[in-house]
């Protein structure tokens, strides 16, 4: 889907007047950082083949998901809006399942693309700066670029964390106005990121129209946070 608009989402965050895009880390505690999820923990915590979220249904990816190795942005500071990937990223996740959520029968509707990853040595936590920092710096645009295809983002704005954000130890939610490959039609992107320990859940929701989403859907980020926490209860 993505590939065919040639475009991305990207996030932004500031230290100021950012205050519904993004929930601070939480205090420092003494106990030492819990370790990396593995990849078979992370599965177990994840959606499921055709589980159901509200309307939407789950599906792993038949190939590799969105938003991996391939994607890389200009100027470098933005990266962390466009792919956490391994090789592309400064923070090597420990594991990560992806995970692709949408209706089947709206080849035109919402599709959001779910990635749980766990890192070591309180990586995630770099991760989420590296994402504020990214945010802040790259609020008047960047560019992405892959192989075959670019995209420019024009506005990045904050938007409203989701009800649980309050549960986890930092959450960050951002808009994106992305033009199309030919520059004139404006596209809408939305991206939710929380952390809990060593382990980022990351909700990227975008529509093949020029129809605004309003966000990542609900349903889909309550569904995947509860199964998480009660993974880890």
């Amino acid at each position: 889907m993505v590939t065919l608009l040639g475009v991305t989402g990207c996030g932004d965050s500031g230290d100021g007047g950012d205050d519904k895009a993004g929930k601070s880390p939480a205090p420092s505690r003494s106990a030492a950082p819990a370790a990396a999820l593995t990849e078979a923990q992370l599965e177990a915590v994840a959606f499921t083949d055709g589980e159901k979220a509200g309307a939407y249904t789950a599906n792993e990816y038949v190939l590799d998901g969105p938003l991996g190795d391939g994607y890389s942005a200009t100027p470098a500071v933005c990266q962390p809006l466009v792919s956490l990937a391994g090789d592309v990223s400064d923070y090597d996740p420990a594991a990560q399942v992806q995970r692709r959520v949408d209706v089947h029968e709206d080849m035109l509707g919402v599709m959001v693309d779910v990635t749980l990853r766990s890192y070591g040595n309180g990586e995630a936590a770099k991760v989420m700066q590296s994402l504020r920092k990214a945010g802040r710096d790259c609020s008047g645009g960047l560019m992405e670029e892959r192989a075959i295809a670019r995209a420019r983002y024009v506005k990045v704005e904050p938007t409203g964390l989701p009800a649980f954000a309050d549960e986890a130890d930092e959450a960050r939610a951002y808009r994106f106005t992305i033009l199309d490959v030919k520059d004139k039609a404006k596209l809408y992107e939305y991206l939710t990121v929380v952390r809990v320990g060593s382990t980022t859940l990351a909700f990227r929701g975008e529509i093949l129209t020029t129809k605004d989403i309003g966000g990542v859907p609900q349903d889909i980020m309550a569904a995947q946070w509860k199964k998480f926490r009660a993974g880890q209860a």
